[in-house]
């Protein structure tokens, strides 16, 4: 006998299925037309489909209730979104651009993450009661790496195309790709001090010799520069097979398409299972993938790999409207309400703006000061923060005193996921709506001002038409060589001119204002409708 099956299964792929095919019927006219980020209009489907309202998704239920597998589901839910988007950023790049474009990406990667995580620090600091500033460091590295996922938004559409020059596209893609991955060394600067030095570094033994001694050890050497070395090798030897593979035609052309997306799972697996670094692995073996543009110019002009790319950032985006601790934001022992909303107003403005402002003479892709305000207004925090809050929590659990959560440790644990999530949820409202509001802002005060200046335009128009006609009749025209023509020519303009009731000029000044030079002008009669053009327009 047929029975209702309402398991979470059924209910996740009925809603998430039913979402993105509804997306899809509109997703033109928000993304191209309105402008839209798919972050956004994600989130907010999530937000309506968890608990807090229709209850669709019921994300403690898929951890067992258990808040620490949420936040693993989470992670690694963020490391696939990430690993698969790092690869087709480094695919989508033209051939040797990281050896072409160094300079620009080592200012962007050195000076420009290092003063994006300090002022993002000093403003953390200043803004949370009773927080040292080697824990405001802490959580200042999650948010320095820019989101690879929303900055796909405004490199990518129609938007994009037309107010983005190619070159400065191609620089935000290379540099979110590439900090992504290098927010390790200064996530655990921070941590590594504070397990051995904070406190008197209860609990561990080492001090600061010790701390710097892993960080440079485990982070800089094994997770950095091993990352690096990995995703050469792997990404070198994918692209030397596929195109032996080519050549004696093995690989059929789904199996092609489909290559760079398998690459990114087999190196998010393998560095996960030698504990490294895989996200810049992933965006590095992209890179030497496709370092003779091949594959790059092979796939341009196919849709798998960017509709795949757009189902996973449909999907984590909802998940995240579900799973983000939204009550903690008003109720927490951390940071009012009102110093957490001026805190994200704080760190949108001053994270990445002076350091781009004070360097984009140095960086060739930046050519103008709008270019410069638009490099360092865009720089989202995203998926890649959510990431690096799962880590640093992770790291922090592990700093225990008689098997409990020092307590430095879990203040700081709390505070990274209170702030972090914020900042997140910030930034893909401001950034998301920041190109609509932007055209409407663009827009709005001209119909405004054409609307206002309508009744007295018309008025205007009608002085000088009037102006025109009695000119025209008392006036004694011009004669070349027969008076009488010249006469007679004359008096039929004047007393043939009809009444003009509309006028169809561009509403500029007129023949007898002085910011213009007098031009000849003629009157018209159309159907019904009367007015004055000048002889250089057109009615």
């Amino acid at each position: 006998m047929p029975t209702l099956s309402l398991i979470n299964f059924n209910i996740v792929c009925a809603t998430l299925g039913g979402f993105i095919s509804l997306f899809g019927l509109v997703s033109y006219l928000c993304k191209e037309t309105f402008y839209l980020s798919e972050a956004l209009i994600s989130m907010l489907a999530g937000i309506a489909f968890s608990p807090h309202a229709a209850n669709f998704i019921r994300p403690l239920d898929y951890a067992q209730g258990s808040q620490q597998n949420l936040e693993t589901i989470t992670l690694y839910f963020a490391r696939l979104v990430l690993g698969v988007q790092l690869v087709l950023a480094g695919v989508q790049l033209p051939k040797r651009y990281l050896q072409i474009e160094w300079k620009s990406l080592s200012l962007l990667l050195g000076p420009g993450m290092a003063a994006m995580w300090i002022c993002s620090s000093l403003v953390i600091w200043a803004m949370i009661p009773n927080l040292q500033f080697l824990h405001a460091l802490i959580i200042a590295a999650c948010i320095t790496p820019t989101d690879p996922v929303l900055s796909n938004s405004i490199v990518k559409g129609r938007f994009a195309d037309k107010h983005v020059p190619r070159p400065l596209q191609r620089i935000i893609i290379a540099e979110s790709g590439a900090n992504d991955g290098l927010g390790y060394p200064f996530l655990y600067f921070g941590l590594y001090l504070m397990k051995y030095v904070g406190m008197g570094g209860a609990g561990t033994s080492g001090g600061a010799a010790k701390a710097f001694g892993l960080w440079f050890s485990e982070t800089w050497c094994y997770t950095i520069l091993l990352s690096v070395a990995y995703g050469v090798v792997v990404g070198w030897l994918s692209r030397k097979l596929l195109h032996w593979a080519e050549e004696k035609r093995y690989v059929d052309r789904e199996s092609f398409l489909v290559f760079a997306i398998a690459l990114a799972l087999f190196i998010i697996g393998t560095c996960g299972l030698i504990g490294t670094d895989d996200l810049l692995s992933c965006f590095i073996a992209g890179n030497v993938f496709t370092q003779d543009d091949w594959f790059r110019i092979e796939t341009m002009d196919d849709s798998l790999q960017p509709t795949i790319d757009m189902l996973l950032n449909l999907s984590i985006f909802m998940w995240f409207g579900a799973v983000c601790p939204w009550s903690s934001f008003a109720q927490n022992d951390i940071i009012p309400i009102y110093r957490l909303v001026f805190l994200g107003v704080l760190i949108l403005l001053v994270r990445r703006m002076p350091i781009v402002f004070a360097m984009h003479k140095y960086i060739h892709q930046i050519e103008h000061l709008s270019h410069a305000a638009f490099v360092g207004f865009f720089g989202p925090i995203g998926v890649g923060a959510i990431f690096y809050l799962s880590v640093c929590r992770d790291f922090l659990q592990s700093i225990t005193v008689d098997g409990q959560v020092r307590e430095d440790a879990q203040r700081v644990s709390d505070a990274v996921n209170i702030v972090v999530w914020f900042l997140v949820i910030c930034s893909i409202i401001v950034h998301g709506l920041s190109v609509p509001l932007g055209k409407v802002g663009y827009h709005l005060p001209r119909t405004i001002s054409q609307a206002l200046s309508t009744p007295s335009t018309i008025e205007h128009n009608a002085v000088r038409i009037a102006h025109i006609q009695h000119t025209r009749s008392t006036a004694t025209p011009e004669v070349d060589q027969s008076t009488s023509r010249g006469r007679k020519r004359g008096a039929q303009t004047a007393s043939s001119a009809p009444e003009a009731t509309i006028f169809r000029g561009n509403g500029q000044p007129g023949p007898n204002d002085p910011e213009e030079p007098e031009r000849p002008v003629r009157l018209i009669t159309h159907g019904t409708e009367q007015g004055v053009v000048f002889a250089d327009e057109r009615p």
